[in-house]
């Protein structure tokens, strides 16, 4: 079911996002709003609602297991990085908080046994965060719980799920795009996304690193093999994808560089029989 396939992703995107949309330049509360935009101040009003039971629920889940939701976020963060371990300063910037905030959280997780300190492999002076079997074992839980907000998710069409989805990435994006948010690791951003590339109306994208086909309802918020573009491949990138969904095409975006850009999308013939894009001669 598509609600299913969501529930990961959402658990951390919406307060991320809202976090952003408060910080963004383009919803400062200091500046008259004009009569066109108050349907953006009503999108952002209604965000905020579903942000407060998110955040009830956080609480509730992130108490059962000893932890409080800013702890059980950077525990799941640090999961999804596999064994290299991160660095406290981009905990920090990944989840829109304070470095001291992180340190903090990062040193009660440390005192619970679900993180360890080891040297960064990029520079041994460094001290990169791992998460231990036991942080493994709590956010595994952690993904289990079904929260109010998702079960009210699920009353969405799987075709209304899709298409918030892709309203959520189209708005992430251009939170990155201000500067409001740090970087995702989104399908929509990786080198190994082929939007388009099939002519089948449910599994019209391809993943080059797995080689198989997929639709809207399984792009990613945060994909462990995420691997990023230029910003100008991006944007052509971006471009790609929303051919066919011209309505995602719209509003505020980068500057048009895409003219600029050496990405082209991959057609369904030039994918070898692993999915990955043939090279040509």
């Amino acid at each position: 079911m598509a609600g299913r396939k969501m529930r990961k992703s959402s658990a951390l995107s919406f307060p991320l996002l809202l976090t952003a949309l408060h910080r963004c330049p383009m919803h400062n509360a200091m500046t008259p709003v004009p009569p066109d935009s108050q349907i953006t101040r009503r999108i952002r009003d209604g965000l905020d609602r579903i942000c407060a039971v998110m955040r009830a629920d956080q609480w509730t889940i992130a108490g059962t297991a000893g932890l409080n939701p800013t702890q059980a976020h950077v525990l799941t963060y640090i999961a999804g990085r596999a064994e290299k371990g991160v660095r406290v300063g981009a905990i920090a910037a990944q989840l829109g908080v304070s470095q001291p905030t992180a340190t903090d959280s990062v040193a009660a997780l440390v005192r619970k046994g679900l993180l360890t300190k080891a040297p960064d492999p990029e520079d041994a002076r460094a001290v990169a965060m791992r998460i231990t079997q036991a942080g493994r074992d709590i956010v595994r839980g952690i993904g289990l719980v079904i929260t109010a907000t998702e079960r009210a998710l699920e009353t969405l069409s799987d075709e209304e799920q899709a298409e918030l989805l892709q309203l959520v990435i189209k708005t992430i994006r251009a939170l990155q795009i201000a500067g409001a948010i740090s970087p995702q690791r989104m399908c929509v951003t990786c080198r190994y996304f082929r939007p388009n590339a099939h002519n089948e109306p449910k599994s019209p994208h391809h993943c080059d690193y797995v080689g198989v086909a997929f639709g809207a309802e399984s792009l990613r918020l945060d994909c462990g093999d995420h691997e990023a573009l230029s910003s100008s491949d991006e944007q052509a990138l971006w471009r790609s994808f929303t051919g066919s969904f011209p309505e995602l095409n719209t509003g505020y975006d980068a500057m048009d560089i895409a003219s600029r850009s050496n990405f082209q999308p991959v057609e369904e013939s030039s994918l070898s029989s692993r999915g990955h894009a043939s090279k040509k001669e």
